[in-house]
């Protein structure tokens, strides 16, 4: 008898992420690959990685996909379930957390909170727009310091007098880096105010206004970053849980929410990543607004499009 899984898919514009779940909701497969800018290609890639991971005998009975890619993933791969981030993450993270009242996430390039109450999303605030205080900046500031992004976490834990760095904007945090770094600041206590830059970052930005409340779970690759727990536990004064796959949460709420989809497709075929893809952006001349329609092609026939703000495409 085969076995039934599901699989979940998030595809940002940085990592995607994917994972295979069995019936109890464990993850038996997981993959975190860079986009670079071709997110056609990361999805191949992903779904090669972790057919190679499960035995032969396993069916995926329901496909979810999130992310800002969360449609082109969702026709590419034909989920009966496409949903926001919001959703997804908020689901993955009750699924192992059915207490958690606050959810941190920080990303590559965008960042996000999401407020629950008795399991339910009463609040959230994203931030799309600014890469300052995400995985993005903190890897180019590593850079600058001829560090690797993964050696600042441990390195700003042993900081006695972390350096006042602003994190307003990558170019007046560069701006202060190249300052202090001048005026003499060692790399510990540059890379713990990066951390701490962050944090104020996050928490003046997307935490503004709203009551943080434990338990507190913290989500995103820059979950990964001691400094940066360590900082959110000071600045917020409980304890910051992180999840050992708190980085692919939102491919695992994906995942459950194709699985109780009531509209699940024919079992999936790893098959359909084997295919050729192809995008094309046209402007629609139904209006004067002209938007500009991605139609999204398979083997040269239709398979979806989006983009338009109304109904009528031209």
């Amino acid at each position: 008898m085969e076995a039934a899984y599901s699989l979940g898919v998030d595809v940002g514009s940085i990592s995607t992420k994917g994972v295979i779940l069995d019936e109890a909701g464990t993850v038996v497969a997981d993959a975190y690959l860079w986009t670079e800018g071709d997110p056609v290609k990361a999805i191949m890639r992903l779904m090669q990685t972790l057919r190679d991971q499960i035995p032969p005998r396993v069916s995926i009975n329901s496909v979810g996909t999130t992310g800002s890619a969360r449609r082109l993933a969702g026709a590419m791969l034909e989920a009966s379930a496409i949903k926001n981030e919001i959703t997804a993450h908020a689901v993955g993270t009750l699924s192992r957390h059915p207490n958690a009242r606050t959810i941190l996430e920080i990303g590559g390039q965008d960042a996000k909170i999401i407020l629950l109450k008795d399991g339910i999303v009463m609040d959230y605030a994203m931030n799309t727009l600014c890469a300052a205080g995400t995985g993005a900046f903190l890897s180019a500031q590593a850079g600058r310091l001829g560090l690797d992004v993964e050696e600042i976490g441990p390195m700003a834990l042993t900081s006695q007098s972390p350096a006042q760095l602003s994190a307003r904007c990558t170019v007046f945090a560069e701006s202060d880096l190249i300052h202090k770094a001048q005026a003499g600041h060692s790399k510990v206590d540059l890379v713990a105010g990066l951390c701490a830059a962050v944090v104020a970052n996050y928490l003046n930005n997307l935490g503004k206004g709203k009551q943080i409340t434990p338990p507190v779970i913290f989500q995103g690759g820059v979950s990964k970053n001691q400094g940066v727990v360590a900082e959110f536990e000071r600045e917020l004064g409980c304890e910051v849980s992180v999840d050992a796959d708190g980085h692919l949460m939102g491919a695992v709420g994906a995942a459950l929410l194709g699985a109780a989809s009531p509209n699940q497709a024919v079992p999936f075929s790893f098959g359909l990543a084997e295919r050729a893809y192809e995008t094309r952006a046209k402007p629609c001349n139904g209006c004067l607004n002209r938007c500009e329609v991605v139609h999204f092609y398979r083997d040269g026939a239709a398979l979806d499009r989006w983009g338009n703000r109304c109904e009528k495409l031209a």
